[in-house]
């Protein structure tokens, strides 16, 4: 049984208790406001908070963030006749009129306070994570005509396969991870249908056998195999961020200009780590010597390094990668090599937390 999280099980105690503060003020809130229903008056709170906050993008650690946030976005639409930073925007009697109930007495606004927190707690997964960008919430990975695509929330919309953008912030797995891929599936370009994967053994059977394979690299695959025997040794394997194989530089686009061997992307920070495999012999030998100059040579040479030099500045310029360049010495040692690149998949698999048992303890 896996064990439980001590920060949820906190944040589901202080949910509980909140809730049981708000029923015991509900009778004079009600009172004071002349307002019947609690689940309206509620909704007068609740249904506002994509108006005053930019829920789909902004990242929040804590409910007195998110109280602050609400706040000074109500404070905007007030002074701005409406303005809204990601919702409808309300006409500045609706807003004034709002307002003064919320403030009508200190039970109303313990009230109001309480119920943004709890908000904030019952959301605290969605909220605290980052979220990518729009142009970093696709993957394209593979070769010409054997190409993928991994999505957070796939849809298939006139032909092309696209994110439906409203629903990233709800995406209920860790980004970029096995999960992540169980939940969403990879997709074909022009293929209605995403290749879906019952069990975390399907995709690692694919991911050898399809993914992998193709590239012809024999380091490649040996550090496959080991990531995913590490895979499924964890205890929640299904958070294990991705080993992406053959990351394409211009993503979807039918002709790549490169391919990154190997990256990954933490489920949290969204830091991007690339890991290209350069033996001698694919990245830096030179043949047909025999009649050249010695000066012909070291130009051939100094061609091959700048090629490589300038496919990891432009994925760093593009894609914000970092890439670690692993050569022949290092490669010897691949159970090295693969205990370096182990570090990077061990980022991402909790969320970072606010120590609410802490809190609770302490209080």
């Amino acid at each position: 049984m896996a064990k439980r999280d001590p920060n949820k099980t906190a944040r589901n105690k202080r949910d509980v208790e909140i809730t049981g503060e708000l029923k015991a003020l509900w009778p004079t809130v009600s009172a004071d406001t002349g307002i019947a229903d609690q689940q309206s008056f509620n909704a007068l709170i609740g249904g506002k908070a994509a108006t005053f906050i930019d829920l789909k993008n902004a990242v929040i650690k804590s409910a007195d963030e998110y109280t602050s946030l609400y706040l000074s976005g109500f404070k905007k639409a007030r002074e701005k006749d409406g303005w809204s930073a990601g919702g409808s925007p309300f006409s500045a009697d609706t807003l004034d009129k709002n307002f003064a109930t919320l403030t009508k007495s200190k039970a109303v606004k313990r009230y109001f306070l309480l119920f943004l927190q709890r908000s904030f707690l019952r959301h605290y997964d969605e909220l605290v994570r980052e979220r990518p960008s729009t142009a970093d919430a696709e993957v394209w990975i593979g070769q010409n005509n054997n190409d993928y695509g991994i999505l957070i929330t796939p849809r298939y919309k006139n032909g092309e396969w696209e994110n439906d953008q409203s629903e990233i912030r709800h995406f209920p797995k860790l980004y970029w991870t096995i999960g992540h891929v169980l939940s969403s599936g990879l997709v074909v370009q022009k293929d209605p249908k995403p290749l879906t994967f019952a069990t975390v053994d399907d995709y690692l059977q694919f991911f050898m056998k399809v993914l992998v394979r193709p590239s012809g690299s024999t380091y490649e695959r040996e550090i496959a195999k080991r990531y995913c025997d590490y895979v499924k040794a964890q205890e929640k394997p299904e958070d294990v961020p991705l080993l992406i194989p053959e990351l394409r530089y211009n993503g979807k686009d039918k002709k790549h200009k490169y391919r990154l061997d190997l990256c990954i992307i933490d489920p949290v920070t969204l830091r991007k780590v690339g890991i290209e495999l350069s033996p001698w012999s694919t990245h830096g030998l030179l043949k047909g010597t025999a009649g050249k100059t010695q000066k012909q040579i070291n130009e051939e040479a100094l061609a091959n390094f700048e090629k490589e030099a300038t496919k990891m500045r432009e994925y760093f310029q593009k894609h914000r990668i970092t890439t670690l360049i692993y050569t022949d010495t290092r490669l010897a040692a691949i159970d090295a090599v693969f205990e370096e690149i182990v570090v990077y998949l061990g980022g991402g698999n909790q969320v970072s937390q606010l120590e609410f048992d802490l809190i609770s303890e302490f209080l």
